[in-house]
């Protein structure tokens, strides 16, 4: 943790806790260097999904290309924050209410995931265009990811032979453009497998194209870039996939690509600190239990890893009894649900950790508080704290955050 960072939890009191801290100098830090290492051609759409805390979407706004939403509620949000921002929508299940909305909102691109939902977008369009990107399932074959969304059956995306009916469908309707390919498969992937992936997609991609005689003039392959929990110091090799990505398009000269990152930028930026309440031991095991839980914090519970964190130690004590805690021994870390699933770290080695010191818990700035079940319990909601200045830290506050 930054010493600026730092600071600031100490500053916290107690009644703030748990609290989200998120690293906005950090941030933007982090977006400046995806971007410096991407090529110019590579259009690059944040993943509202990820956090769609408004202070970060500004800090992202002036170095991506636009935003990925994923239903009618993000394009509300993400409209209302930038009017003239290109959006792309994508996702199953859009409703003809939300086909509706997104064209009103005048989003750039719609992924069509079926053929059902194109014959619905005929139907909502009146005397408006859409352009329209197709999602593919392509038959790929997906080794040690985190999570598969093709390349076998799968609710995402068209079967390859689902394609040609679409195709009839914009032929007979001069109001859908059709743009290119989204072929988002996979999640957790490395620079090398990404690439990979990428080439395999354009090799399908320009073979289809030109046995049905279409300009393919852009293609999405989506986000996925692989985030090591157990491992926060190393980061996706943006390098090495922006120049990978840069020597397919000398191949493609006239592609367009498209990513849609949401964990690998903002994960990085976020802290989930809380404090212990209760240290104990059972059968031989130490227990911390503390402030908060996987219902502010879902991603251990979601990923089946331990979130990685540091103590901050706090040495002030005025009870008369002995504080209890553990020394030089493994500990799990659980909250306060009345849940064995509640866990948010599973035996993990401390030196020394109290009743009273604060865990502050690193990468919890994408698909956390936003994908956490909030009320189950009724424990007060986090507070949420933006620092502003790297040098000296201003603080932003509010108790509660809109996901």
């Amino acid at each position: 943790m930054r010493p600026a960072l730092l600071h600031y939890v100490h500053q916290l009191a107690d009644d703030d806790l748990p609290a989200y801290i998120y690293d906005l100098p950090g941030l933007r830090e982090h977006i400046r260097a995806i971007r410096a290492a991407l090529p110019e051609r590579i259009e690059m759409l944040y993943a509202a999904k990820a956090n769609s805390d408004p202070q970060l979407l500004h800090v992202l706004a002036g170095h991506v290309d636009g935003f990925e939403v994923a239903s009618g509620g993000e394009v509300r949000h993400i409209r209302g924050l930038f009017p003239d921002a290109p959006i792309a929508f994508g996702g199953p299940g859009k409703t003809p209410a939300e086909l509706d909305q997104a064209l009103n909102a005048g989003v750039q691109r719609l992924h069509i995931e079926s053929e059902h939902e194109l014959r619905t977008l005929t139907t909502v369009l009146g005397d408006r265009t859409a352009d329209i990107l197709l999602r593919v399932n392509l038959p790929v074959v997906l080794r040690s990811v985190a999570l598969a969304m093709g390349g076998k059956p799968s609710p995402f995306g068209l079967d390859p032979s689902h394609l040609d009916r679409c195709l009839d469908i914009v032929a007979a309707d001069p109001r859908i453009r059709l743009r290119g390919l989204h072929v988002h498969l996979a999640s957790g992937l490395t620079a090398t497998a990404h690439l990979a992936l990428t080439d395999q997609v354009l090799a399908w991609a320009g073979k289809w194209a030109h046995r049905h005689g279409i300009d393919l003039a852009e293609i999405n392959i989506g986000g996925g870039m692989s985030v090591g929990y157990a491992h926060p110091q190393q980061l996706f090799d943006w390098p090495a996939f922006g120049a990978g990505l840069r020597r397919a398009l000398a191949r493609h000269p006239h592609l367009t690509l498209r990513i849609e990152p949401g964990r690998a930028v903002t994960a990085y930026c976020g802290w989930y600190v809380t404090q212990v309440l209760d240290v104990k031991f059972s059968r031989g095991e130490a227990f911390a239990v503390l402030r908060g839980g996987t219902h502010h914090l879902r991603t251990p519970a979601a990923k089946q890893h331990d979130q990685p964190f540091e103590i901050v130690p706090d040495d002030s004590w005025h009870q008369p009894w002995d504080r209890p805690e553990t020394r030089n021994e493994p500990v799990t870390l659980v909250g306060q649900l009345c849940t064995p699933k509640d866990v948010l770290a599973r035996r993990v080695m401390v030196d020394r950790l109290r009743v009273g010191d604060r865990v502050a818990f690193a990468m919890a700035g994408a698909y956390a508080w936003n994908i956490s079940h909030h009320a189950f319990l009724m424990h007060p909601h986090p507070t949420f704290h933006h620092v502003n200045d790297a040098e000296t830290p201003v603080l932003d506050t509010h108790a509660c955050q809109t996901s």
